[in-house]
């Protein structure tokens, strides 16, 4: 049964956005972030520190250790690292040089997130109502105007705004989830791009670290080829199933089969994640589904919504993981385009509106403390930073200053512009929230990138225990975590062993966490405690030389 299509749109609705705004749209999120910023704690300096030791020969490519430990999972994304590192050797700071190759694969992802709902946007079943006597949208400019919107949820989300910018594997499995959906979308009207695609998605997926998900995707994406009622996309059902057979030869190649479930998920956090997480994607997606729920086993929402899905169900099932929900970002975004065909001109207002306070609140916020720290007026911002931030001290860049200025005059310029045109534009209520995160994201690590590199990098903490061992030491690590092993080799350049790792040297340093008190171990004498200064715990790593009695 063919049910009549929700979406009603005039030619001058199906306007494209200006590609030079968007082009600069898009490096005001993806470059932020790529220059002058230290690998940050947890994920992103462990998998630095994975790609450090292979560029610079500590390790085996097939078997990259850091203190000793494997990694989690696959190797595609230390061996890429890796690579753009000895490309740049010496003529890039290396943890810029890692960054170059995860800065190009997010903008693949939102060049694949717009082909994708373009293609979607094309099949017979997502056309908008013909009108009696003309003037109803071209299918071409529906596309691009649908897909123009996909961009900006994409842009808009919250979740991929630190998780995007990072070098760890989830971007090249989100990148994986990227290409799956284009392939699928396209496998009507393109012929080798989709079935390439394919057959790089999954296996990309399960060399980063995703096996499980990859399969599941497989079975998804099987499932669509086999109910869709295009004859091309039904015969695409082969090549999902060769890229199958190849995902699980390479997960078993890379050894990286592993599934991280919690038996017992806690779904109150679960659905805290998604709300915060997906927004503004995941009620745009909501009332796609709504809208459109009489055309849910066609390929434009039956393609997003079943690979939306697996990723849902992962987060949930892996207890909340935000790694694995980021997954189902490109998805929404694709069915949060389809909503602004439907959407009421009341609730683009509401956006507008809410957007238009939330974000300049929030760039205001950013100028002031920027002003207070650097001129000391007003003073309370300051003293807070200082507060929670101690020893540390501001830093003045012209650049920096002048990338600030520039973006906040676009945004003055937007919120103008968009008061006074483009009031049918199908992409209009979403273009002041994507550049509202742009806008707070560029201002964020421009003006205040010093602070938040002092607070959220392990360097501090590595300087400090700088002062109390000779560079090249070797150091045994028992407790510390492996994000913190990470940083002491890449970051300080010592040679540091996990406790208990097998051929282990006997080192002349140990180093373990501890409260405020910690038993000195037998054959071991004090040298030092430190901890990080932004730390608001008792938390201390101690630092301790053998003994000559126990050498």
């Amino acid at each position: 049964m063919n049910h009549p299509t929700p979406a009603i749109v005039t030619e001058r609705a199906a306007q494209r956005l200006p590609r030079i705004p968007l082009v600069l749209l898009c490096a005001a999120y993806v470059l932020p972030g790529v220059f002058g910023r230290d690998p940050w704690r947890s994920a992103d300096v462990t998998a630095f520190g994975f790609m450090h030791q292979l560029a610079r020969g500590g390790a085996d490519w097939w078997h990259p250790l850091v203190g000793g430990l494997p990694p989690d999972g696959g190797l595609l994304p230390y061996w890429l690292g890796a690579a753009f590192i000895r490309l740049f050797d010496g003529m890039v700071d290396p943890a810029f040089a890692a960054r170059v190759p995860f800065a190009l694969l997010l903008i693949a992802v939102l060049m694949l997130t717009w082909y994708t709902c373009y293609h979607l946007a094309r099949t017979d079943a997502a056309q908008p109502v013909s009108f009696a006597f003309g003037g109803e949208a071209k299918p071409v400019d529906y596309a691009r105007a649908i897909a123009d919107g996909a961009v900006l949820a994409l842009l808009a989300t919250l979740g991929l705004l630190q998780l995007g910018h990072e070098t760890t594997p989830e971007l090249l499995q989100l990148t994986g989830t990227a290409l799956l959906i284009y392939a699928l979308a396209a496998s009507g009207v393109r012929r080798w791009k989709p079935r390439l695609a394919v057959l790089a998605a999954l296996p990309l997926m399960a060399g980063s670290g995703a096996p499980n998900i990859a399969v599941l995707l497989a079975f998804v994406a099987l499932a669509v080829c086999w109910l869709s009622e295009d004859v091309r996309t039904k015969a695409f059902a082969a090549w999902v199933f060769a890229a199958l057979l190849l995902t699980a030869l390479v997960a078993t190649g890379f050894d990286a089969w592993a599934w991280r479930a919690d038996p017992r998920p806690q779904l109150r956090q679960v659905v805290r994640l998604l709300a915060w997480f997906t927004w503004p994607a995941w009620p745009l997606a909501a009332w796609t589904v709504w809208r459109w729920r009489g055309h849910l086993l066609k390929r434009h929402i039956a393609v997003p919504l079943a690979t939306a899905g697996v990723a849902v169900g992962a987060c949930v099932v892996m207890n909340g993981s935000d790694r694995a929900l980021m997954l189902a970002l490109p998805s929404l975004a694709v069915l949060a385009g389809f909503s602004l065909p439907t959407l009421r001109r009341g609730v683009a207002s509401a956006i507008d509106w809410f957007s238009v306070f939330f974000f300049s609140f929030c760039a205001l916020t950013i100028w002031v403390i920027y002003v207070s720290l650097q001129t000391g007026v007003p003073a309370k911002p300051a003293a807070n930073v200082m507060k929670l931030a101690p020893g540390f001290e501001p830093r003045f860049s012209l650049a920096a200053l002048l990338a600030a200025l520039l973006a906040t005059a676009a945004w003055l310029w937007l919120v103008r512009w968009r008061a006074g045109r483009n009031r049918e534009a199908l992409w209009r209520s979403l273009v002041l929230p994507a550049s509202g995160v742009a806008l707070s994201w560029l201002l964020l690590m421009s003006l205040l990138l010093p602070v938040l590199n002092y607070a959220r990098s392990e360097r501090p903490l590595v300087q400090r225990l700088g002062l109390h061992l000779p560079r090249g030491a070797c150091i045994e690590a028992r407790g510390l975590a492996r994000s913190q092993i990470a940083a002491l080799e890449a970051l300080g350049g010592w040679r540091v062993y996990a406790a208990h790792v097998l051929n282990a040297p006997s080192c002349d340093y140990l180093m373990l966490p501890g409260g405020a008190s910690v038993p000195t171990p037998e054959g071991w004498t004090p040298v030092a405690r430190e901890r990080r200064p932004t730390d608001r715990s008792n938390e201390y790593t101690y630092v301790f030389r053998r003994s000559e009695a126990g050498g």
